[in-house]
């Protein structure tokens, strides 16, 4: 299906080689879900919105707090008190007016992920715990969605592509139970720039999916240290014996 494409606001796609019409055309037609619409989630709507993504579905079911603001660049002050998705919504639709966003409200677990999820060509994970990246995972997997996730902590962050074929691990193959010592990040603190680099990583692990350009992170997982600024990629496997995907 050929669609019609913003040459002008696309010229910087169009010319490379990975991306050009087609990848144009595929991020035109992609339906992608935001579980998490914060720290993680705001930057990697902003960038796909940019890229020019057809739809975003935006789960979420926090008002924007003042607190946020330090590194949830989707928001402004007027935003605070305001649900996060309707507020995302309308400034992502100023940026680009011809993006669909759907606005979820509610917060996300086994009950209605496959739902919320169903039809999506992929799902960007930037939540805050584990019971719901559990729930996005198993979704994700159920419903054969390539699950792109991210996490932040302090100055560390990592970034991981699952349940991208049958083959790939699941998210429990990397975390199969919630750590005992899981921190949270108004406890220990979080620099908001790290959430930017994260958010932006998932975003182009995004673009890439779509557009299958490059190597995705299927099978690896990036770690980074925002201190030293380094950064390592570990090779990780499906797990036979995974709670998550395993026989």
């Amino acid at each position: 299906m050929s669609m019609s494409i913003d040459v002008e606001r696309y010229a910087r796609h169009l010319v490379l080689r990975e991306i050009g019409g087609p990848g144009q055309q595929a991020l035109a037609r992609a339906d992608i879900g935001i579980v998490g619409a914060g720290g993680l989630g705001s930057p990697a709507a902003l960038y796909l919105a940019a890229a020019g993504v057809g739809r975003l579905r935006l789960v979420d079911p926090d008002v924007v707090s003042l607190s946020n603001l330090q590194r949830q660049v989707l928001f402004q002050s007027d935003d605070v008190g305001k649900p996060k998705v309707e507020r995302a919504s309308d400034h992502l639709n100023a940026l680009n007016p011809a993006l669909q966003v759907d606005t979820h409200a509610v917060g996300i677990d086994d009950s209605n992920a496959s739902e919320l999820l169903q039809g999506c060509d992929l799902v960007l994970d930037g939540c805050d715990n584990f019971p719901t990246r559990f729930a996005v995972d198993k979704a994700s997997r159920a419903l054969g969605i390539p699950l792109v996730s991210g996490a932040v902590g302090r100055w560390d962050g990592q970034l991981g592509v699952f349940n991208h074929t049958p083959a790939s691990p699941c998210y429990r193959c990397w975390v199969p139970a919630p750590p005992p010592d899981a921190e949270t990040c108004a406890a220990v603190g979080i620099v908001g720039a790290l959430t930017g680099i994260i958010g932006s990583m998932m975003a182009l692990e995004a673009i890439k999916l779509v557009c299958e350009a490059g190597d995705s992170l299927d099978g690896r997982m990036m770690l980074f240290d925002g201190l030293s600024m380094t950064s390592r990629t570990v090779k990780l496997t499906r797990d036979p014996a995974c709670c998550g995907c395993g026989n």
